[in-house]
C-alpha cells in the first residue's frame, strides 16, 4: 500500500494533508525519512512515525480506555467533556466510537472501535459478552439482596426480569456483578430494585479483558480483538 494511503486510512488527515506531511519529511519508516507519497509498504505489522510519534498500522481500530469519572460516552456530550477528548486526533478522525456506554460518574474499562461488525457482536445481547462491575453501595448488603440479583429483578421499562450472571458481596458495602446485557443504568437500577443504592461504580472487565493495573485513568492502549473474545 502507498504510504500516503496508509496515513490516510489511519486518520492522519485528509489525502492532501497526508501528502503534505510526507513532502515535508515528517514521515519515517524504520528510522528513515519517506518523502515519496507513492512509496509502497506492507501495511500489516508496519510501525511508522509522523512528526516523531510512532503509529502502528491497524486495519480496524480497537482500543481500551480507562474512563475517568466526569466524562460522557456520548458523541455529542451535553453536561461533561466527552471521552473522545481523551484520545489523539487520528483516532477521532477515523471514527472510533464507544462500545456501549458508561455513565458520566462510572469509571473503568471502556472499549472503542471503528469496526462496525465487532461493535455489533460486542453489544448484541445474543452473544452474551460478560462485563464485570464493582459497585459501592449506600447500605450494607444482605444475602437476600444478592440472591435477588441472581434470581432476577423487574425494571420499570421491561416486564421480563433481568438477572446477574454472577453476584457476590465482596465487603459489607461492596458488590461484584457480572452482567451479559447492556440496559440503560442497569447496575444502578438492579441494585435499587433490591432496596439498596449504588454510590460508586467501576467496570473492571469486558469479555476476556481485565483493566490493567498500569493503565491509569484517562490512558488508552491498542487491543487485539483476539484477546477480547473467547474462541468460538
Amino acid at each position: 500500500m502507498r504510504i500516503a494511503q496508509i496515513l490516510f486510512t489511519q486518520g492522519l488527515g485528509s489525502r492532501r494533508q497526508c501528502a503534505g506531511l510526507i513532502a515535508a519529511g515528517l514521515v519515517r519508516v524504520d528510522g528513515r525519512v519517506v518523502d515519496d507519497a507513492l512509496a509502497e509498504f506492507e501495511p500489516q505489522g508496519l510501525v511508522f512515525e509522523v512528526e516523531g510519534r510512532a503509529w502502528p498500522y491497524h486495519e480496524r481500530a480497537l482500543i481500551m480506555l480507562h474512563k475517568p469519572a466526569g466524562f460522557e460516552c456520548s458523541q455529542k456530550p451535553r453536561h461533561h467533556p466527552g471521552v473522545m477528548s481523551l484520545l489523539p486526533a487520528p483516532l477521532r478522525t477515523r471514527g472510533v466510537q464507544p462500545v456501549g456506554r458508561l455513565d458520566a460518574d462510572t469509571t473503568g474499562l471502556l472499549l472503542l472501535t471503528d469496526d462496525g461488525r465487532l461493535l455489533h457482536r460486542l453489544t448484541s445481547p445474543r452473544h452474551h459478552v460478560p462485563k464485570v462491575y464493582e459497585a459501592s453501595t449506600r447500605h450494607p448488603l444482605t444475602p437476600g439482596q444478592v440472591q435477588q440479583l441472581l434470581a432476577g429483578v423487574v425494571l420499570d421499562d421491561d416486564p421480563a426480569p433481568v438477572r446477574a450472571a454472577e453476584a457476590e458481596a465482596t465487603a459489607e458495602r461492596a458488590l461484584r456483578l457480572v452482567l451479559t446485557e447492556g440496559k440503560y443504568h442497569q447496575v444502578k437500577r438492579m441494585v435499587a430494585a433490591v432496596g439498596n443504592r449504588v454510590e460508586a461504580l467501576h467496570r473492571s472487565a469486558f469479555g476476556a479483558l481485565t483493566l490493567p493495573a498500569d493503565l491509569g485513568p484517562g490512558q488508552w492502549r491498542w487491543i487485539d480483538p483476539e484477546a477480547l473474545l473467547p474462541p468460538r
